[in-house]
């Protein structure tokens, strides 16, 4: 039987009716069966007995037998997430801080990479599958950095080094270092020791990350503007003498700056956890077109009663992505200007419950329209579509702006079909798909 191509899907007959689907998204293999959605451990390492019978013992085997590296011991509480490697995380600039003699470097917009001496780890303890030319060259000493291709390319990146069959487009990427955690002593003699390092290892693909004081708020924000107009995501400020430690410090501080827009509210999002019951999200659309959700920024009473469907609402976000969807919104409160972009809104009222706001209503028998449905996870805008035609039911689905993938399923008779087809609508709006 034939291995799967990047992005190929291929659908095995199980124990029960609905046949599982097996996919390779970049190098990582996946299995709708029980038996791989319940494993523990990360998505990359996961096999089942129909990969195995698909690729092959020898080759399951191969691509798992690289297995992640050992976590460290618990620091959490029972039934929480081991730790990752420990790593110095940064607090936010509260726009008072003298910051005059501190290190500036740019916030790269790349993923974090822990080098352990032999692998790459991200910050919550997963292996990053670098080729094995990539890391020629680095020493057996912990190395801190970012995994990095350009400015406005975090998507890019992400997809790369995601990937676990080790391609060749990882030389877009860089490893740029701006610390040495178990080096000892202040900030300033833990880049001279990489400095003088980085010139013996002859690793082709790393790099020392550029530092330079900074002189006072007025060069803050010149070199802050100069890098966001350069398409950067900001600036790193390490206080001078500072230890490295793990966890989040005072002594490294981020300073973005964020910017502002208006959307039309055109959907409520169920809360989960200690927001059950009530708003989780808003879902919003952009005057191009573009829907996203804005999850943060909003008050328990705002939460209790959110802006109605209709109402235009304010929010602060990061960047735009490369689908156009704003990365990091936060809910500011609604327009007051009283400018009207769209009819008033109605007064807000209570979240209905979560069950209710996820079922959609079923089209009549006999011929039911084509349908979509928009959703925004993780930060990707992704829709979903779905139509009849006799007994047959086909959706399509993928990223907003893509071509996405299509499949059709015939059934044995149109009542049959139709059942497919409203099942199908419910499970969608029920993960939070929104009509069009």
């Amino acid at each position: 039987m034939p291995d799967l191509a990047d992005g190929e899907m291929y659908e095995m007959k199980g124990s029960g009716a609905k046949p599982y689907q097996l996919k390779n998204i970049g190098g990582v293999y996946s299995c709708t069966c029980p038996a791989w959605r319940n494993q523990s451990t990360p998505i990359e390492q996961r096999t089942c007995k129909h990969l195995r019978k698909l690729r092959g013992d020898a080759e399951e085997q191969a691509r798992i037998g690289g297995a992640l590296p050992q976590k460290p011991a618990k620091t959490k509480a029972d039934g929480e997430e081991d730790a990752g490697p420990p790593v110095l995380l940064a607090g936010t600039w509260d726009n008072a801080l003298d910051l005059s003699s501190w290190w500036m470097s740019e916030k790269l917009d790349g993923v974090r990479a822990y080098w352990d001496g032999k692998q790459f780890i991200s910050r919550q303890g997963n292996l990053y599958h670098a080729p094995d030319w990539f890391i020629d060259g680095l020493p057996a000493v912990p190395l801190d950095g970012e995994l990095w291709v350009a400015r406005k390319s975090f998507q890019r990146t992400v997809g790369i080094v995601r990937r676990q069959d080790k391609p060749d487009i990882w030389k877009e990427v860089k490893y740029l270092i701006f610390d040495a955690p178990a080096a000892g002593g202040p900030f300033e003699d833990r880049v001279k020791f990489l400095r003088d390092g980085v010139a013996g290892w002859n690793a082709t693909f790393a790099a020392l990350h550029d530092h330079q004081l900074c002189r006072g708020v007025d060069h803050l924000r010149e070199e802050l503007g100069r890098v966001e107009g350069l398409g950067g995501e900001g600036l790193m400020l390490r206080q001078p003498g500072s230890k490295y430690e793990a966890g989040r410090s005072s002594t490294l501080l981020k300073v973005k700056s964020f910017r502002d827009d208006e959307a039309v509210v055109i959907g409520h999002e169920p809360g989960k956890g200690r927001h059950a019951g009530r708003l989780g999200a808003l879902t919003a659309k952009l005057t191009n077109g573009k829907v996203f959700s804005v999850g943060t920024g909003l008050s328990d009473k705002e939460r209790a009663n959110p802006p109605a469907v209709g109402a235009v609402i304010s929010f602060r976000y990061q960047e735009l992505s490369d689908a156009g969807i704003p990365r990091f919104p936060s809910y500011i409160g609604l327009r007051t200007d009283g400018a009207a972009v769209v009819p008033p809104p109605a007064p807000p009222g209570p979240v209905a419950p979560p069950a209710k706001l996820a079922v959609a209503a079923p089209r009549p028998a006999g011929g039911p329209a084509k349908r979509s449905f928009e959703c925004t996870e993780d930060g990707t805008a992704k829709f979903w579509e779905v139509w009849m035609d006799g007994k047959d039911v086909t959706t399509r689905w993928g990223k907003i702006g893509a071509a996405g993938q299509q499949k059709t399923k015939t059934f044995a008779t149109a009542e049959k079909a139709k059942a497919e087809y409203d099942k199908l609508i419910a499970e969608k709006t029920g993960k939070g798909y929104v009509e069009k």
